[in-house]
C-alpha cells in the first residue's frame, strides 16, 4: 500500500468521528456511521521502557505456530505480578520466513535484558520446542544487542545438537523425539514501549465487551509492531500500583470499578456507565502504539450504549511517554 492511500485511510477513519462538543478537560465524538456519541476524557496514556524480544516461530501449519504462539505467551499479562509480558504480534506468511514455512511472531517484555533473556530461553525451551514441527527464529535482525538464547537451548541436545545454516541463519539442529528443533543462536533486544491503554465505559456488560472486542479486532487488523498481552487483548481488573489497605505491588483500581462507585469519593465512573474494560497495548515504538491505540478507541467508540473512553496515568511520574487520546485520533 503506497503512503498516499495509508494516509487516505487514516484520514477516512478519523473522519468517521465529529467532535460534538468541548469541556475543559473532555471532548464528545459522534461515530458518522453508527450514531453513537461518546465522552472522551481529554487526558492521556503513561508509557514506559522495557526491553522487548521478538520470537519467529514456524511450523508445518498454522494451527501449530499458534498452538506455540498462545502457550509461550502464557503468564504473561502484566509485569507487576508475571514473570514477563508477551503477547502474538501478527502471522507470518511462508514468503517472509527462513525456512519457508507459515510462521506467528510474538514478543517478550521485561525491565531488563537479563530476565528477558531468560524468559525467552524458558519459553522457547519449555513451550516451542516441544511444540510438533516448530523452529525458532529471531524476528529483531537489526537489534545491536544479541541475547544468546539460542546458544543455552541448545544444550538441551545433550552434545548431540549440531550447527546449521538455515535461510542463511545461524541455527542449532537439536535432536527430539520427532525429529529436529532448530533454533537460532542469538536473538536480538531492543528498548521497547509497555503500558499504552485507553478505557472503555459502557451502559452494560454486553455493549462493553463488543466495544472491546472490537477494539482488539480493529488493532490487529490496522496495527503493526505491537501486542496486547492481556487475555484477548482485554483486561477487566485493571490495577492500581500499591494498596490502600494491604502491603501488595498492586490492588484493584478502586476509582473504575462501578460496584464501587457510591463508596469511594475518587470515582472515575459516570453514572450511566456499569462496565469497564482496560485494552493494553505495548510496542516496539511510541508511533506503533499511538496508531494502535487510535485504531482501537474508534472501534470502541462506534458500538452503541458506549459512553466514555480515558486512559490510565500517574500523572507522569510512571515514565516518560505519554500519549493522548486527542493525538491518538489524530483530533488535535
Amino acid at each position: 500500500m503506497s503512503q498516499t492511500s495509508t494516509s487516505a485511510q487514516s484520514s477516512e477513519k478519523s473522519n468517521r468521528l465529529q467532535v460534538t462538543e468541548k469541556g475543559e478537560n473532555w471532548f464528545k465524538v459522534r461515530d458518522r456511521q453508527t450514531g453513537n456519541t461518546c465522552t472522551i476524557m481529554d487526558t492521556f496514556a503513561e508509557m514506559f521502557r522495557m526491553w522487548a524480544g521478538r520470537i519467529l516461530i514456524t511450523a508445518d501449519s498454522e494451527k501449530w505456530a499458534l498452538t506455540a504462539a498462545n502457550v509461550a505467551t502464557g503468564l504473561a499479562t502484566s509485569i507487576i505480578m508475571s514473570p514477563a509480558e508477551a503477547g502474538i504480534e501478527a502471522i507470518a506468511s511462508p514468503s517472509t520466513t527462513p525456512d519457508n514455512r507459515t510462521g506467528a511472531i510474538i514478543q517478550i517484555y521485561n525491565h531488563s535484558r537479563f530476565d528477558l533473556k531468560n524468559q525467552m530461553i524458558l519459553r522457547i525451551g519449555q513451550c516451542i520446542m516441544t511444540c510438533p514441527t516448530t523452529a525458532a527464529f529471531n524476528a529483531l535482525p537489526d537489534a545491536k544487542r544479541k541475547l544468546n538464547v539460542g546458544r543455552s537451548v541448545r544444550l538441551f541436545g545433550d552434545g548431540y545438537q549440531k550447527k546449521a545454516l538455515v535461510g542463511g541463519r545461524k541455527t542449532w539442529k537439536i535432536p527430539v523425539m520427532e525429529g529436529e528443533f532448530i533454533v537460532e543462536d542469538a536473538f536480538g533486544a531492543a528498548e521497547a514501549i509497555a503500558g499504552g491503554n485507553f478505557i472503555i465505559m459502557a451502559e452494560d456488560r454486553q455493549s462493553g465487551l463488543k466495544a472491546a472486542e472490537e477494539a482488539v479486532n480493529a488493532i490487529r487488523a490496522e496495527a503493526v509492531q505491537v501486542i496486547m498481552p492481556f487475555p484477548g487483548g482485554v483486561c477487566r481488573s485493571g490495577s492500581k500500583a500499591g494498596s490502600l489497605k494491604y502491603k501488595l505491588k498492586a490492588s484493584t483500581n478502586h476509582p473504575f470499578c462501578p460496584k464501587l462507585r457510591s463508596l469511594v469519593s475518587d470515582t472515575e465512573v459516570p453514572e450511566n456507565a456499569e462496565c469497564v474494560y482496560e485494552i493494553v497495548v505495548n510496542g516496539l515504538t511510541v508511533e506503533a502504539v499511538k496508531k494502535a491505540m487510535g485504531a482501537g478507541i474508534r472501534a470502541a467508540v462506534a458500538v452503541p450504549r458506549v459512553v466514555r473512553i480515558t486512559a490510565g496515568n500517574y500523572g507522569g511520574r510512571l515514565g516518560p511517554y505519554k500519549v493522548f487520546l486527542r493525538e491518538a485520533l489524530e483530533l488535535v
